[in-house]
């Protein structure tokens, strides 16, 4: 844990990186980002953008999603990986959205983790990016980057999103998030991180180490 002098340095410096945070999965509507999500784990937001750029055309409500021939579906997002469970878990969110939701996206953490394939991780990315609602999303690079910063020292993601919003102002939850993951990708990586370029190495007790 860091003292609220040091998370407001921190804060600060990612503000001045990545001034403006943003999800880099194409989306137009709550449901885009749902699904585009779930066919994000263990894949990159590029090859998704590539899939969704044709599903979108497909499949366009719920409706769309729970009337699926699940065969036909699981080719659609095959290159995603995981495409079988992928492809069920979608199916099943398009129905239970129907049966629960009158087929449109609840706006509540909640509602939304009781949906097919949906986590904290995927409910907090849909509420902040899609509702404006706060939410830390812990996915890879912020759970990595934020124990290099010792911010936390859990590994547990649910934890880590527990301790992160103690420590980070709720105005601030997404935008961290994704300045974070923004950070991992191009700085601080999992197995070579650029600690020598990282605008973050004064604050970071990782980085101050090698």
């Amino acid at each position: 844990m860091r003292t609220k002098a040091e998370v407001k340095k921190i804060l600060a410096v990612l503000d001045r990186e990545y001034p403006e945070p943003r999800t880099s999965l194409d989306h137009k509507d709550p449901l885009q980002l749902l699904v585009a999500t779930i066919l994000s784990a263990q894949c990159t937001d590029e090859r998704v953008n590539l899939v969704t750029r044709d599903l979108f055309k497909k499949y366009r409500t719920a409706e769309d999603y729970a009337g699926a021939e699940i065969g036909r579906l699981e080719e659609d997002v095959r290159s995603t990986g995981f495409f079988r469970n992928k492809a069920k878990a979608i199916k099943g969110l398009g129905q239970a959205l129907l049966e629960r939701h009158g087929g449109r996206v609840p706006d509540d953490l909640d509602l939304l983790v009781k949906l097919p394939g949906v986590g904290r991780k995927t409910a907090n990315v849909v509420l902040g990016a899609a509702f404006g609602i706060p939410g830390i999303v812990v996915d890879t690079h912020v759970g990595r980057i934020s124990g290099r910063l010792g911010l936390t020292d859990k590994k547990d993601p649910v934890k880590i999103e527990f301790e992160l919003m103690d420590q980070i102002p709720r105005d601030k939850w997404t935008g961290f998030s994704l300045q974070l993951i923004d950070h991992g990708r191009k700085v601080c990586m999992a197995r070579k991180p650029d600690c020598h370029q990282c605008p973050l190495l004064k604050l970071c007790p990782h980085g101050s180490e090698n």
